[in-house]
């Protein structure tokens, strides 16, 4: 399907899709050595937020689409080079309220992230 919201998101530091919603959607993101916050390669939760995030907007993908809330839990860390894997999936369709269902996975296929979006379709752009 036609990515419709989010398009000029940076490949870079949220991913890139390989499946676009509606109702479910995936974006793979290769972590990098600029995402570490230490000498471990400990990778920055806020990328791993970021690309579940990217990845519940294009479950939805409407051009207007925002996040309002987001309940997140963080089950295991990740490491500068791993890639990693965002499904997501609308569970809940409220009309202009959808909840979407998200989980990061790594290379190994261990969830690393889950969490639960509620996103909101707007009647126009939030910055108009």
């Amino acid at each position: 399907m036609e990515q419709r919201t989010h398009k000029m998101t940076s490949e870079r530091l949220v991913g890139r899709p390989t499946k676009i919603g509606p109702p479910e959607a995936e974006v793979v993101l290769k972590t990098t050595e600029e995402m570490a916050v230490d000498e471990y390669g400990l990778v920055h939760g806020g990328f791993t937020f970021g690309l579940a995030d990217y990845t519940a907007m294009l479950a939805v993908n409407e051009p207007t689409v925002v996040l309002g809330k987001a309940e997140a839990r963080f089950l295991k860390p990740v490491k500068a080079g791993e890639k990693l894997l965002a499904k997501a999936r609308i569970v809940e369709d409220l009309g202009k309220k959808k909840i979407v269902q998200g989980e990061v996975l790594n290379e190994k296929g261990e969830k690393v992230f889950e969490g639960t979006f509620h996103c909101y379709v707007l009647e126009k752009h939030v910055l108009e």
